[in-house]
Order: structure tokens, then C-alpha cells, then sequence
């Protein structure tokens, strides 16, 4: 049996007292019970004195008592914690008080150490001597909180790394000079800007200086280790410090942004803005450079930019840092290796617990699809969001509050405290490469200045500033506490900021290139978005990959309903005229685009079947559970495919998303909404990295969007995908957006996208059909020969004969689903001077393709666009300046549709019925006929539906 020290608390006491009574009286415990104690004694046991039975019961109830306040010291000792470096009284608790418990300190002195138990309890007298040191560990400069953890490893392992101090060891008195001349950089760069450019905009990271030196020692470890990569997110508070001595951005560049306003070069770019280069601000810009530590291989680091929102870049991170640990070049399911790259999110601790992304993102990070194997967390914690306080911030003690509910291990640490954020940082790494998860550390300090050092804080937050204006820097402090210590001397500490403000004077005078952000990428490789490319697939080739499709391993059973009416049926339609379905038309693009060797990942909520049940790439055996996906064993397949169920989440990962997209070049990343409607929850991530990241910060996202579009009657939430948001968003050739009405247009789409990853990476938008998934058969659906021929087109003409050309005098120009419902109706047969043709594409904008169109239409007389949606929304106020600078001045356009409103769509499937009707029968009321020998004929009146 184990020593009593193995036992402590309420066990330990009760070992004890089952030990004593064994001596009085061996028949009193149980057989079990007496062949132990027959063979074991504890160490230094003496036999309990004559007591009474009162006596006795009230020494384990004391025995009880301590190892509460054991346990609550070790659970709730944050709450006595030194963490706040202006000195405010930590909360408490009334429960780590011994009178609470009904001890007294002779009582604890009474008690032998086990009681107290772990490593604190060797060589302690007794156990007020081991509670006292078990105070000092869980009450000092870090506080620890881990009681939210389920898994006791990991409880344990957080324990006995707080009660041993094991990464407060080997920190000599190098590492102590090395934090101190960071701490002398990261200061003196501060003061100086803030010295040279009076009232300049830096959101200096001044009372949260060691941040700095604690991402040093991230990044140390993290290169001794298996990490490749590393990449870090955060807002604009100490970003700038940040990226000069983490990132290497040279002092030149940063001063030469500062110079003048009137060189606008606080963009970092060079080119021009009417060239789609807009740039931005200098401390939202992201930079990277290639980190080398004793002799290791380059490991690059990587800061991705991101604008004011604050922590809507977590999730950016998080997805280059999944895309880093990939490998996709091979046939089947990504390989993951989580240690390949390592997540770093520096956040403010107003906005971490402020903002709905920060748990959105927080959610990922032990999903299948998402995890990226432990992210480390940073909360830069000034104790202020801008003006406003803690206690109108958040409804919780701790900024860190939020990150209970995912079980991630908390430190609170006093940012002043140079030595415990450095342990802090190396618990941190620690953590996460032993348990896969992510760790939280809350780097308590303050803000020196204003929000932007334009504000003055003393108006909002008078006491607190009375305190931080006389309050000692942390470089101070580490350099008052390293003379003691003998480690340097007070006049070494000075020559170190001496130099330093030197070398700053210096960089001012010195050429800024070296460092500096690359220029625009040419604007002329991007001049031809829509030009044809090769997405055709011969009918042999699309036949064979038919086949594999449908192949099934031996033993597996697919359901069979699904497998009669879903599946098999697609052998047959390659056959059919018009069979192919718009998923079946997408699933061999993808089998295509696999065989090609690009790799392709689709993510979305249902994204597996599909929101309507049209897609089922992976197959579920109703016999043994077991899943099974087609695609990721395509014999033809060079190239890995990934296909994930994501959270009820558009907002993170949409962010995921754009972030795998824009480290995983040459890679077909997809994001499906549930319904287009929903991509209203991402749309920070929409306007502010897809459709503006090239032109601020020179990236080049490739990423898909999938957003279900189309007025079916299923009311405002469920039928507009918002048209007109991306096409207001669209200039520049930022993006490309579609709108296809058959599947072999999205087929060769999707190809297209896939084709030019390489040669001109652009976002696309698909608005993509909800009720027109599964029609097997024209317009919508297409054959084996619209695949195996031809391209994407911008532009669909009405297939009717050519030959009644002449007769048109009204072209029907329309996008998408509308263009079905259209050409369904009995009264488009028996129309002879209307053609209809599509838009497939909106932006870039078909100038030329439909230049050469309407020249098909000598008599044209008017030109109506056609859409379901209302008048101020859709794609009308986009076309329409468009359309008419196309035309001759007699051709009038028009429009027919909903006229305009502040909702989508109606709210009952009758309405939407009476008003769908009324904008078709416009589109096709009477037409001017034809004019005879060359005389003009009256318009027709057309009533329009707004």
C-alpha cells in the first residue's frame, strides 16, 4: 500500500482514523481492510492518546476543515491574487479564511502536513507551515483558475506546474538581461514616438510592455519544437511595437509613416488608389518574416492585418493556421499535423468578452474540421475599453470569464512582474504541445495614455490615472529588481536606454525600403477575370468519374432510398438530355477538379448532405453507423478533399474560411450558406477582408461563397441571398459574382474558379438555387454534352432559332431563377418579338458580350430588366447605369419587379404568388411590333410592377 503522504485531506484523515481504530481493536474494521494494515504502518505514526469520543470526532472534523480550505486555496486562490499592477485590493473570498471553517492557526499546527498534500507539503512541519507555501503559489503575482476543467490530467498537470514552480526555474541571469534589454526596446520605441510625433495615433502598448518579451519566449520555444510556422492575430492597441520587434518591420519604415500627412504613407503602399490600391492605416497592416533561433530551420511568422473590428480576425488566424498544418497533395482527407503551426490571439480585454466572435471562434477549436490542435491566448488587459469601465463592460469578474465555458486553462498575471509573465508564457506553450488545447493568459497591466493618445483619461477615469501617472514603468521596476539582484548595475540599465534612443534618432535619417510591404501587385493580371478559360471535360472522362462515384466498398450499405432516387439515378442521366441535376453537376466539377490536382475544402451548416437534401457526399450505412465519401477515395483523384458539417456559426467560420483560402494557395476552399440570407451574420467579414482585402492590404483570396437565393414564397429570412450588397461591394475587380441557371454553367464555374488560382485569385459569390437543385431536365438541368463542351458563359442568349432575330423588338435581360420561372409560363411560347436572355455573370460586368448581343437585335426597341426582387435591392440599381450606357438613345429600358421595401420579401406564400405573377406578365405584356420599311411604331405601354 502507498504511503500516507500519497494521501491528504479528507482521505488522509480517514486512512488515519481507520488506522487508529485498526490499533485499538483489529476486528473493528473490515477483513479487507486488516490484511493491509497487517503489512503496513504509516510513516512516523504514533498511537493516538486516550481520548474521548468527543475529542476524537473533533479532530477529523478540524482534519476536514483544513483540507477544505486546502482545496478552496487551490480553486479560489486567484481571488486573493497580487495580479493588478496599480495595487487595488484583490477580490477575496470568504471561503479561504480558516475562522470560515472553524480553524484556528494552532488548530492547522496540530495537523500534519499530508493533510495539506502535493509537492508544497514535503518537508513542511506540519500543515500550517504547507498551507501557508500553497498560499504563496496560488496568491502571488499569477493566479490560477482550472476548477472549470473537467479532464483531471489536465487539472493535475496545471496543479503541480503552480505548486513546484517548475517554469520559474532556469530563467539566469542572461534570460534576465535579454527581457530587460527588450523591456529598454519596446519602452524606448513608445517614447520616442510619442516624443516625435505629439499626438500622433499609435495606441501605444505602454503598461503592457512585456508583452513584447512573452512572445519572445513563445516563439523560442515554439522553434526548438516541432513548430513550423507561427501565426498571430490581434487589434491595434501595441500593434506597431509589435510589429517592429516581433515581426521586424525596421524603425525607418514606422518613422517614415509617421513623417507627413500630406505623403499619405500611412497606407504602406505605393500605388495608387484609382488603381484599386487603397491601402490602410499603419497599424492594421499585417506583416511577416522568418524566425531563426539557434541555428533552426526558418520558421516563418506571420501577423495577419485586420481593421478596427477588433477581433474579428480570431477566426482568420485560426483557419491559416489549420490550412499550415495540412498537407493536401495526395488523394483523401487532409493530414493534419497540429504541430506544424501554432495560433497566437492577442485580445483586448473589453472586446474578449464584448464580442459575439470571440466564443463563435472559441467553439472551433475542438471540432474536427476547425481544431487547429491549441490555440494560445493573450488577453492584453488595461482594465479599461477606452472610457468605459469593467463594470459596464461585462457581466463577469474576469475579461477572461468567457473561456470557462470551452474549458480552457486560465493564468491572471501582473503584467509588472517580469519573471511570472515569462513563466506564465512558458506554461502556456507547455500546455498546449502536452494536451493539444487552448491555454488563456491574462496579462493584467494598465494603459498609460488615452485611447489614442488624443483623449485625455483623467476626464473619464480620474483616481486611476492619479495612480498610473506616478506608477513606475515595468522596465523600471525589472531594472530596480535586476541591481538588486546583482545582475546588472543601475548605470547598465541607463546605457541601455541611452543606446536605444540613439539608435531611434538614427532611423529617422535612415532609407525606409529595406522591410517595407511589397508593392501592388500589377493591376493587369487581374484585367481579364472573365476570360474564357478551359473547363471542359470529355464525356469519357466524366463518365469514368461517374462510375467511381457510385462505387461502394465492400460490406457498405447506402440507404436504400437514398440510393434509388438520388444516386443511381445518376448513371442513367448522363445519358438523358437535360438529366444532369445541378449537385450532380457539382459533385463531378469537384471530381474533376480533383483529378487536376487541385485540392478542394467545403465547409458549411450541412454542407455533408446539403441544407435541401441535393448533395450527399458522405453516405451514412444504416447498418453500422460508418460513413463513407465518394470523393476522397476517387482512384482518379490527385489531391485531397475535405467536406465539413461546420458549427450553426456564418460569422467564424466564414473567418475560418477566408483564412484557410488565403494560406492554402491553389486550394478550392468553398463556404455554403444554410440560406443566403444567413450570410447577414458575417458580414464584417464580408466587407472587410473578402471584399476589401486586396485593396488595403494587397492579399488575394480565392474563397467560393455558396449563398441559396431565389423567392419561393418562403418569406423576408429565406429567399435573397442580398445581390445587391456584393455588387455595391464590387470595384476594382475585387471580386467575381454569379448568378448561373443551369448546372453546366455551374459546373464550369466552379472549373473556372479552380483554373485560375493560380494565374488570378479573386473571391466569388454564387447566388445558387434552392428549389432548382434537384430538376432533372431543361432549362435547369443539362447533359452530358454541356459539360464535355464548351465554358462559362457571362452571358446566355434565348436559345428560340436566330432566325426570328428580327422580329424582337423587346429584350428581356434577367439573372437566375426568375429566368425559369419566366420561360415556364404559357405566354412566353406564344411571344414573337420578345427574347430573354440571362446574366450570368454580374461582376466583372459582361461589356463586350453584351455589347455584342443587343448588335444581334436590329429592331430593338426596349430593353426590360427583369427581377424578383425589390426595386431598391437585387441586382437593378448595379445593371441599369450599365445596360443603358449599351444602348441607342431611341431603346428605352425599363424595368419590371417588386417595387421597393424594407423587407426582402413577402411574408406568405399567397402574396408572394400575386406578386411574382404580376412582375412576369410585365415582363411579357405586349411588345412594339416590328417596324415596316423603316418607320418608327409606337411603344408599347408596358405596367410594371413597382
Amino acid at each position: 500500500m502507498s504511503d500516507l503522504n500519497e494521501f491528504y485531506g479528507p482521505n488522509a484523515g480517514y486512512v488515519l482514523d481507520l488506522y487508529d481504530r485498526y490499533v485499538k481493536d483489529p476486528i473493528s474494521v473490515d477483513p479487507a481492510t486488516q490484511a493491509i494494515f497487517a503489512e503496513w504502518t504509516p510513516q512516523e505514526y504514533s498511537p493516538p492518546p486516550a481520548q474521548s469520543e468527543a475529542a476524537a470526532t473533533l479532530d477529523v472534523m478540524k482534519i476536514v476543515g483544513a483540507a477544505r480550505v486546502t482545496r478552496l486555496v487551490r480553486e479560489l486562490g486567484h481571488l486573493t491574487a497580487h495580479i493588478d499592477p496599480l495595487g487595488s485590493e484583490p477580490p477575496g473570498d470568504p471561503g479561504l479564511e480558516l475562522a470560515t471553517h472553524g480553524l484556528s492557526t494552532d488548530d492547522l499546527a496540530a495537523l500534519p502536513a499530508s493533510v495539506v498534500g502535493g509537492p508544497l507539503a514535503e518537508g513542511a512541519a506540519n500543515a500550517l507551515e504547507a498551507l501557508g507555501r500553497l498560499r504563496q503559489a496560488y496568491s502571488g503575482a499569477i493566479g490560477y483558475e482550472d476548477d472549470h476543467i473537467q479532464n483531471p490530467i489536465e487539472r493535475e498537470w496545471i496543479r503541480e506546474a503552480a505548486e513546484t514552480r517548475r517554469f520559474f526555474s532556469d530563467f539566469g541571469a542572461d534570460d534576465k538581461r535579454k527581457v530587460l534589454q527588450r523591456l529598454t526596446e519596446v519602452e524606448s520605441f513608445e517614447r520616442f514616438l510619442h516624443q516625435t510625433f505629439v499626438g500622433a495615433k499609435r495606441f501605444s502598448i505602454e503598461g503592457l510592455d512585456i508583452l513584447v518579451p512573452i512572445l519572445d519566449r513563445i516563439i523560442h520555444e515554439a522553434s526548438l519544437s516541432e513548430t513550423h510556422e507561427i501565426v498571430m492575430g490581434m487589434a491595434h492597441r501595441g500593434r506597431l511595437n509589435v510589429l517592429t520587434h516581433i515581426l521586424g518591420k525596421p524603425y525607418s519604415a514606422i518613422m517614415q509613416e509617421f513623417q507627413s500627412a500630406k505623403q499619405d504613407e500611412s497606407s504602406s503602399v505605393a500605388g495608387s488608389g484609382t488603381q484599386g490600391y487603397s491601402g490602410d492605416v499603419k497599424y492594421h497592416m499585417g506583416a511577416r518574416r522568418d524566425y531563426t533561433d539557434n541555428g533552426v530551420e526558418e520558421m516563418p511568422i506571420t501577423l495577419a492585418p485586420n481593421p478596427s473590428h477588433l477581433e474579428f480576425v480570431d477566426p482568420v488566424v485560426e483557419g491559416r493556421a489549420r490550412a499550415a498544418q495540412e498537407q493536401r497533395r495526395e488523394r483523401g482527407e487532409p493530414k493534419q499535423d497540429p504541430q506544424a503551426s501554432l495560433a497566437i490571439l492577442i485580445h483586448g480585454d473589453a472586446a474578449f468578452p464584448g464580442q459575439g466572435i470571440v466564443p463563435e471562434t472559441l467553439n472551433l477549436s475542438r471540432l474536427p474540421g476547425y481544431s487547429v490542435g491549441g490555440t494560445i491566448h493573450i488577453i492584453t488587459n488595461n482594465q479599461i475599453g477606452f472610457t468605459t469601465t469593467p463594470r459596464d463592460s461585462r457581466s463577469t469578474l474576469y475579461a477572461s470569464d468567457l473561456a470557462k465555458g470551452f474549458e480552457i486553462p486560465i493564468v491572471h498575471v501582473n503584467a509588472d512582474d517580469a519573471e511570472a509573465c515569462i513563466a506564465a508564457a512558458r506554461m502556456a506553450f507547455a500546455y498546449r504541445e502536452k494536451f493539444g488545447e487552448d491555454f488563456l493568459i491574462d496579462l493584467v497591466g494598465y494603459r498609460r495614455y488615452g485611447h489614442n493618445e488624443g483623449e485625455e483619461p483623467a476626464y473619464t477615469q480620474p483616481r486611476m490615472y492619479d495612480v498610473v501617472r506616478t506608477h513606475p514603468t515595468v522596465r523600471e521596476i525589472w531594472a530596480r529588481t535586476l541591481s538588486a539582484q546583482g545582475v546588472v548595475t543601475p548605470q547598465e540599465a541607463g546605457d541601455m536606454v541611452t543606446a536605444q534612443m540613439a539608435k531611434l534618432a538614427e532611423s529617422r535619417t535612415t532609407p525606409s525600403g529595406k522591410g517595407l510591404q511589397k508593392g501592388p501587385v500589377p493591376p493587369e493580371r487581374f484585367a481579364e477575370l472573365s476570360k474564357t478559360v478551359q473547363t471542359s471535360v470529355s464525356s469519357e472522362e466524366l463518365t469514368a468519374l461517374n462510375e467511381s462515384l457510385l462505387a461502394r466498398p465492400e460490406g457498405f450499405t447506402v440507404n436504400s432510398k437514398l440510393d434509388r432516387l438520388k444516386l443511381q439515378p445518376r448513371r442513367a442521366a448522363l445519358a438523358t438530355e437535360g438529366a444532369i441535376t445541378w449537385a450532380h453537376a457539382e459533385t463531378l466539377a469537384f471530381a474533376s477538379i480533383l483529378a487536376d490536382g487541385t485540392p478542394i475544402r467545403l465547409s458549411g451548416q450541412d454542407s455533408q448532405p446539403g441544407t435541401f437534401s441535393q448533395r450527399h457526399l458522405v453516405l451514412h450505412d444504416p447498418e453500422t453507423g460508418e460513413s463513407y465519401c465518394p470523393l476522397q477515395v476517387l482512384p482518379e483523384a490527385k489531391a485531397s478533399f475535405a467536406v465539413c458539417n461546420s458549427p450553426l456559426s456564418e460569422n467564424a467560420v466564414l473567418g475560418f474560411e477566408y483564412g484557410y483560402s488565403m494560406h492554402a494557395t491553389g486550394c478550392l476552399v468553398l463556404w455554403e450558406g444554410q440560406f443566403g440570407d444567413f450570410a447577414n451574420g458575417a458580414q464584417v467579414i464580408i466587407d472587410q477582408f473578402l471584399a476589401s482585402g486586396n485593396s488595403k492590404w494587397q492579399q488575394t483570396p480565392s474563397l467560393v461563397l455558396l449563398l441559396p437565393h431565389g423567392y419561393e414564397g418562403q418569406g423576408p429570412e429565406h429567399s435573397s441571398a442580398r445581390l445587391e450588397r456584393f455588387l455595391q461591394l464590387a470595384a476594382n475587380d475585387n471580386i467575381r459574382v454569379a448568378y448561373p441557371t443551369t448546372s453546366a454553367q455551374y459546373f464550369h464555374l466552379l472549373r473556372r474558379q479552380a483554373a485560375l488560382l493560380w494565374d488570378a485569385p479573386r473571391p466569388l459569390v454564387v447566388m445558387t438555387p434552392k428549389g432548382l437543385l434537384k430538376v432533372d431536365k431543361p432549362p435547369v438541368g443539362s447533359s452530358l454534352a454541356d459539360l464535355a463542351l464548351g465554358s462559362f458563359q457571362p452571358i446566355l442568349d434565348d436559345p428560340r432559332p436566330r432566325d426570328r432575330a428580327t422580329q424582337v423588338t423587346r429584350l428581356v435581360l434577367c439573372s437566375g431563377k426568375v429566368y425559369v420561372d419566366l420561360v415556364a409560363r404559357e405566354e412566353y411560347a406564344a411571344t414573337k418579338n420578345i427574347a430573354v436572355a440571362r446574366l450570368e455573370e454580374l461582376y466583372p460586368f459582361p461589356h463586350r458580350e453584351l455589347e455584342q448581343l443587343l448588335s444581334g437585335y436590329p429592331n430593338l426597341r426596349e430593353v426590360i430588366w427583369l427581377q424578383e426582387e425589390p426595386r431598391n435591392m437585387g441586382a437593378w440599381v448595379f445593371v441599369s447605369s450599365r445596360v443603358r450606357a449599351l444602348l441607342p438613345p431611341d431603346v428605352q429600358l425599363a424595368y419590371a419587379g417588386r417595387p421597393k421595401a424594407a423587407s426582402p420579401s413577402e411574408g406568405s406564400s399567397r402574396r408572394h404568388t400575386v406578386e411574382q405573377n404580376r412582375l412576369l406578365l410585365a415582363a411579357l405584356s405586349e411588345a412594339p411590333k416590328p417596324s415596316q420599311n423603316g418607320a418608327k411604331t409606337k411603344r408599347s405601354t408596358i405596367v410594371h410592377a413597382h
